[in-house]
């Protein structure tokens, strides 16, 4: 046991696994970068650190134990969290739609989405609205965490950190993979259609998930 940790090969494990799994933060951070570059993709990134970051200390200060006996603050986050999915995934369908139908224009700049210009702000909401994210940190980090250490922060504090780092490399990887098809992108008008399109279509699955999600 290091620091109060009981078993960190498993956690390392584990937190590079669930970093891996797609989800809206890091589908918006590589859409950002296949259209706006790898400086607007970095802010994006930032924003969902920074999220992560208040979801992670909010679960450790007992957030999750207020979600669980408030059942209406949680339907209020949980609604509101999948009302904002599905309002930026209605208007990336509406922005492709607007390129297919304007398939003669020669004018390639024309944006493709909403909030390329605030793209820190975005992925900072996208994460905050998400209680189950809150649940789910609580529930995964306390299962390595020795309840007899004198400093648990500590030992969250680090956790933490495994999880941001592996975070950060994913999310680097995504960023790059994401700007070489930017130029792609720019070329080709169909294929900024369907990858527009692609991407709001599961912003909405995002959305109808986190609508029917459960405290259980």
């Amino acid at each position: 046991m290091v620091y109060g940790i009981t078993d960190l090969p498993t956690f390392v494990l584990g937190a590079v696994l669930i970093v891996l799994l797609p989800g809206p933060n890091s589908l918006y951070v590589a859409a950002v970068a296949s259209r706006s570059g790898v400086a607007a993709a970095y802010r994006a990134a930032g924003g969902v650190f920074l999220g992560d970051t208040v979801l992670m200390v909010a679960s450790v200060m007992g957030i999750a134990s207020v979600l669980r006996t408030v059942p209406a603050l949680f339907l209020v986050v949980k609604f509101a969290g999948a009302a904002y999915l599905a309002w930026m995934g209605i208007g990336m369908l509406r922005a492709a739609w607007r390129l297919w139908r304007d398939a003669g224009d020669a004018d390639e700049r024309r944006p493709v989405t909403v909030n390329d210009r605030a793209p820190f702000r975005t992925a900072l909401i996208i994460s905050l609205m998400n209680p189950k994210a809150i649940l789910f940190f609580l529930s995964f980090f306390i299962q390595f965490v020795d309840s007899t250490y004198a400093h648990p922060g500590l030992s969250f504090l680090i956790l933490g950190s495994i999880v941001q780092l592996s975070s950060t490399l994913y999310l680097t990887a995504l960023i790059f993979g994401g700007a070489h098809l930017a130029e792609a992108f720019r070329r080709r008008r169909r294929l900024k259609v369907v990858g527009t399109g692609t991407i709001g279509m599961l912003f909405l699955s995002f959305s109808a998930k986190l609508a029917g999600a459960s405290l259980h």
